[in-house]
C-alpha cells in the first residue's frame, strides 16, 4: 500500500517524512513521479502546492539555524531570481546561510556556509527569516559566481527589486580585499535591469568582453510608426541584431514559424539578425558568433 504524501502541504524535511511512516524508496518514487516536489536539499512539499516567496521562506526555515542570515544563491532564490544551473534543478545545492562572527554556524548536511561580516542594513526579515537584501545579494553573487551567471543574477535583482547602479557603487568599498572583488568591480558598471533573461545578460557580457560597441537592449523596430518587432540586443544604426532562442519560448511549429516570418521581414528590410542558442556558449563557440557580429558591424 502506498504512502499518502498529500498531507505535506507545507515544507518538511526528509527526517519528518520518514518519521511519518514513509520509506526512503517511497519518497524517491514520489519525487520521480512528481507527486512530491523537492524544494531544497532535504526539504520537500506536495506537488500541488503553489510556489511563492512564502513557501520558499518556509522551506529554508526548516534547516537554517536561528539568527542565521540566508545569503548568496539561496537568498536570490527567495527573492524570486533563479541562479541554479540545470543539474541543480534535479539535485539542489545546500542552503547557503551565514552567521555573524562569534556565533556557531548551522551544522546540518542541508546547509553550507560559515561566518560573514554583516551589518543590520545587509539583511531584511521575511516572515521571521533573515535574508540578505536584494542589493547585498547582488553584490555577494557578483564576487562569488562565474562572470556570466553573476551578471545575470545582478541584472535580475536590479529588474525585480529596484537595485540601482548608484547603490552598488556606494557599497563597493566594503568589498575591499574580499575574494572576487576584482570581478565585482568589472561587473557593476555592466549591470542593466532591461535584460529579461539570463542568456541576454550572457550575450551582453561576451560582447563587452570582445570590445564591441555597446548594443541597445530590448530595441523596438517600428513598422509604419508602430513598435512591432522587439530585438534582444541591437545596433540600430548598423541594423544588426543578436537574439537568443530559448527552448521555453521558441519550441513548437507555431513559435518557429512566427520567428521565421519575423526575421525574414527584418532581413528583407536590411537587418542582419544573428541567432544564438544555448550551444552558442559552449567552449569555442563564443568566438565564432562574436566574429560574425564584428563582420556585420564592419569592424573587420
Amino acid at each position: 500500500m502506498g504512502f499518502d504524501f498529500s498531507t505535506f502541504t507545507t515544507p518538511v524535511t526528509t527526517a519528518t517524512i520518514l518519521a511519518s511512516g514513509a520509506t526512503r524508496r517511497q519518497l524517491d518514487d514520489a519525487v520521480r513521479n512528481r507527486e512530491v516536489r523537492r524544494l531544497l536539499r532535504g526539504v520537500f512539499v506536495h506537488a500541488s502546492v503553489e510556489d511563492g516567496v512564502g513557501l520558499r521562506v518556509q522551506a529554508v526555515g526548516q534547516v537554517v539555524a536561528p539568527r542565521a542570515v540566508v545569503c548568496d544563491r539561496t537568498a536570490a532564490w527567495i527573492h524570486g531570481c533563479e541562479v541554479f544551473d540545470y543539474r541543480e534543478l534535479d539535485v539542489p545545492p545546500p542552503v547557503e546561510s551565514y552567521v555573524l562572527r562569534g556565533r556557531d554556524p548551522t551544522d546540518r548536511p542541508e546547509c553550507a556556509g560559515g561566518t560573514r561580516d554583516l551589518v543590520p542594513a545587509d539583511w531584511c526579515e521575511i516572515a521571521g527569516l533573515r535574508v540578505t537584501t536584494p542589493l547585498r545579494t547582488a553584490m555577494d553573487l557578483g564576487c562569488k559566481l562565474p562572470p556570466r551567471t553573476a551578471l545575470a543574477a545582478m541584472d535580475a535583482l536590479m529588474r525585480e527589486h529596484g537595485v540601482t547602479l548608484a547603490k552598488m557603487v556606494r557599497l563597493l568599498p566594503r568589498y575591499r580585499r574580499r575574494r572576487g572583488v576584482v570581478q565585482l568591480r568589472r561587473l557593476v558598471p555592466l549591470t542593466d535591469p532591461s535584460a529579461e533573461s539570463q542568456p541576454e545578460s550572457w550575450m551582453r557580457l561576451e560582447i563587452v568582453r570582445a570590445g564591441l560597441p555597446d548594443p541597445t537592449p530590448q530595441y523596438w523596430v517600428l513598422v509604419g510608426g508602430v513598435p512591432t518587432y522587439r530585438l534582444d540586443l541591437a545596433w540600430p544604426h548598423a541594423r544588426v541584431a543578436v537574439e537568443y532562442d530559448g527552448e521555453e519560448w521558441h519550441t513548437g511549429p507555431e513559435a518557429r514559424e512566427r520567428d521565421r516570418v519575423r526575421r525574414q521581414w527584418l532581413r528583407d528590410h536590411g537587418w542582419t539578425v544573428i541567432v544564438l542558442t544555448k550551444e552558442s556558449f559552449r567552449p569555442g563557440a563564443v568566438d565564432a558568433w562574436i566574429h560574425e557580429v564584428r563582420q556585420a558591424l564592419r569592424l573587420v
